[in-house]
């Protein structure tokens, strides 16, 4: 990026009200080019939402209905309040098993208090993802590394060819993981379970997506691909003559405004569900909004995404709908159909609005295989091969990484796929730190400072000095380490040690336990009449030591602004005259 770009990149930045309703800016800047291609985003996108939503809350213990109004109000409320330019909100498959888990034990089978519940629940979880962003908790985003987000992406996207493949050939695979699945339908095939008519549907779209993206992108294979199969099913009636698979009859009628009512001994079980899906959403929703912004070239911020995120789950509550997150699978449709901005998830909601109030039937004979096929189609433009394989070239230990992030994903689920990925990649940086690196340093002739004297073995040290670099924070983990490896040092050296120089810049933090270790190691090495010094030392690095007494203990005389001076004052300390050590 250059310079240029980098301040117009700042300065395009919502400010003021448009950083609380992106929408402004999303209309201040908006191309007409644009228009066609959020429309045709927006229509594609309302085939893939109907089924989705209808699905997603039968699996909750939710009348199928509910699912759509989970649909439209999220979308409405993210295009006012979301930052992200591509981002799909609705019923998301990480969050069914948190909102049935309390619903289906709380309503006893009432369809009427089980909505009220589930609105119970997305309205705490919405409460309490604002406040997150209100304090500014987005911060946690940065946990997720590039390896994070490629592991992810992978495994979305192999899940989406794993569990949309079955149902172009005709049938639905249940599987607890990837392995299930592929076994799953493996099995199926042998058991000639095929419908042959379903596949040749779902193979034909897929060439049509995949053809048209290649030789004519400005096409929309996706909607071409939806029309098309619709009315070739409903022409020659494919659901009776041969039993293939369609969206069906939509219900009819759009949701109200509706303040849930449960009783207040409920509250607490609520509140504990709440905060899970919040948390869960929130993940969730954070990795996918920065992926897709990285990949789209813009910045989002964070924590209007907790606040846009916390807007649409109370407004889903409120309109008799559930939780609802980011869509792995329905994002990647919408940025593949050609979307620019929110004004898709807006054209989609208004699509399916109409469709309840006018026409439920238009969409009845659209085949489940053309759905698979669209959904198949997003999820190849997702993979992340180039880079992974980049990261194995360049960086081993962060290519595994990222394989068990996408392993943890296929197999464990989404959240606890990244999260196991997180959760090592701080056991490495443990590790690292742990462990960190260290040099014993000398001069080397014609280059300025001092070198390592392994990078340089003909490096000249001082008579009686020591002079050892240490690479990293020192911290509990790390002192008994950082102690025995300047002993070595001092053993190791070629003549007897009188000084030890520690180059203590890379030292950005010291704990108590750290020092109290120096304070020990000061000891040993005074018995054995050896001075350690410091050099090039932070101010806040020496604030703590103050803090703890450590810098008083050693003396102001023991700590150098520089390695230069700190060589200085030894070769004034022990009268070592400049060619003594230098010939």
């Amino acid at each position: 990026m250059t310079k240029s770009s980098l301040i117009t990149s700042f300065n395009n930045s919502p400010r003021g009200i448009s950083r609380w309703l992106p929408i402004i800016s999303i209309l201040k800047n908006y191309k007409f080019a644009y228009l066609f291609q959020d429309i045709s985003a927006g229509l594609v996108l309302t085939a893939i939402l109907i089924p989705a939503g209808m699905g997603y809350a039968e699996a909750a213990g939710i009348p199928a209905i509910y699912g759509l109004y989970a649909t439209i109000v999220p979308l409405v409320a993210y295009t006012i309040f979301g930052p992200s330019r591509i981002l799909v909100l609705g019923p998301d498959s990480a969050l069914i098993p948190l909102i049935s888990a309390t619903v289906l034990p709380l309503s006893g089978g009432d369809p009427t208090k089980a909505i009220a519940i589930a609105g119970i629940l997305s309205i705490f979880a919405g409460a309490m993802c604002i406040v997150a962003g209100l304090a500014q908790f987005g911060f946690i985003t940065e946990l997720l590394s590039k390896p994070i987000r490629y592991g992810y992406l992978n495994g979305i996207a192999m899940a989406i060819l794993l569990g949309q493949t079955p149902k172009i050939f005709g049938f639905s695979v249940n599987g607890q993981n990837a392995w299930q699945e592929i076994l799953g339908f493996i099995q199926s095939v042998q058991d000639q379970k095929t419908n042959y008519t379903s596949l040749a549907i779902g193979v034909a779209c897929l060439v049509v997506i995949l053809g048209l993206k290649k030789v004519a992108p400005k096409i929309s294979g996706v909607l071409i691909a939806v029309i098309a199969s619709t009315i070739v099913s409903s022409v020659f009636d494919l659901p009776q003559q041969t039993g293939i698979l369609v969206v069906g009859l939509l219900p009819q009628g759009l949701p109200a405004f509706q303040i849930p009512a449960i009783a207040p001994v409920e509250f607490k079980q609520l509140l504990f569900a709440a905060f899970a899906i919040a948390v869960v959403s929130f993940t969730d929703l954070s990795l996918l909004s920065r992926t897709f912004a990285i990949r789209g070239g813009y910045r989002v911020d964070r924590n209007q995404e907790l606040i846009a995120l916390g807007v649409a789950n109370i407004a889903s509550g409120l309109f008799q709908g559930f939780a609802v997150s980011s869509s792995a699978t329905r994002t990647p449709v919408a940025e593949a159909a050609g979307s620019k901005t929110q004004i898709t998830g807006l054209v989609g909601a208004i699509c399916i609005a109409i469709l309840l109030m006018f026409a439920p039937n238009l969409l009845q004979n659209l085949p489940q295989a053309a759905l698979s096929a669209i959904v198949i189609s997003a999820g190849l433009s997702i993979f992340e091969i180039p880079e992974t394989l980049r990261l194995y070239q360049l960086r081993r230990s962060e290519f595994f990484l990222s394989i068990i992030c996408f392993a943890g994903v296929l197999s464990m689920g989404v959240i606890q796929g990244i999260l196991a990925a997180v959760g090592l990649a701080f056991l490495a940086f443990v590790v690292d730190a742990w462990r960190p690196h260290y040099a014993v340093l000398g001069r080397v002739d014609g280059i300025k400072g001092y070198h390592d004297i392994l990078r340089h073995p003909e490096a000249k040290r001082i008579p009686g000095l020591v002079i050892f670099r240490w690479d990293a924070p020192l911290f509990f983990a790390n002192a008994s380490t950082f102690s025995d490896r300047i002993v070595t040092a001092v053993m190791a050296a070629p003549t007897p040690t009188n000084w030890v120089l520690v180059a203590a810049e890379a030292v950005t933090d010291i704990d108590l336990t750290a020092a109290d270790a120096i304070a020990e190691l000061d000891k040993n090495l005074c018995q054995a009449g050896i001075e350690l010094c410091f050099a090039a030392m932070k101010g806040p690095t020496k604030d703590r030591l103050k803090r703890y007494g450590l810098f008083n203990k050693l003396g102001v005389d023991s700590f150098f602004p520089t390695i230069g001076q700190g060589v200085d004052g030894y070769l004034s300390a022990n009268q070592v005259e400049w060619h003594d050590w230098n010939d």
